[in-house]
């Protein structure tokens, strides 16, 4: 995905670049942004936070498979979700975006974190 709205995810010291994609859902999360989010692991393959409120699901699939990298939204949850890992096809998943960033800072925590996302630009 070469197109899209730019982001910045910081976590401690790390910058992650990214680009959110152009969809309702999406274009719901830039109009709360800037966001400071407390992030925890979910099953070694994703960072699951709860946003300040639900985003809409008008106009999007019911679901889809995100891939490592991608950045998503778990509709059940209510969760903003960084996928550094497979998860397979869910009901309520939404893709939002991707990291073009390595994501080794999101892999090497365990331990619940905080993160910002923002416009970059």
């Amino acid at each position: 995905m070469s197109d899209g709205t730019p982001i910045r995810v910081t976590v401690g010291d790390t910058v992650l670049e990214g680009r959110l994609r152009d969809n309702p859902t999406a274009d719901d999360l830039i109009r709360l942004l800037p966001l400071t989010l407390d992030f925890d692991d979910l099953n070694g393959v994703e960072k699951h936070s709860v946003l300040p409120r639900r985003l809409t699901m008008d106009g999007v699939p019911e679901g889809d498979d995100p891939e490592p990298q991608d950045i998503g939204y778990y509709d059940p949850s209510g969760g903003l979700v960084l996928y550094y890992g497979d998860v397979g096809y869910w009901k309520g998943i939404v893709r939002l975006g991707v990291l073009d960033s390595d994501l080794a800072v999101l892999r090497a925590r365990s331990e619940p974190f905080t993160a910002t996302i923002e416009p970059a630009g």
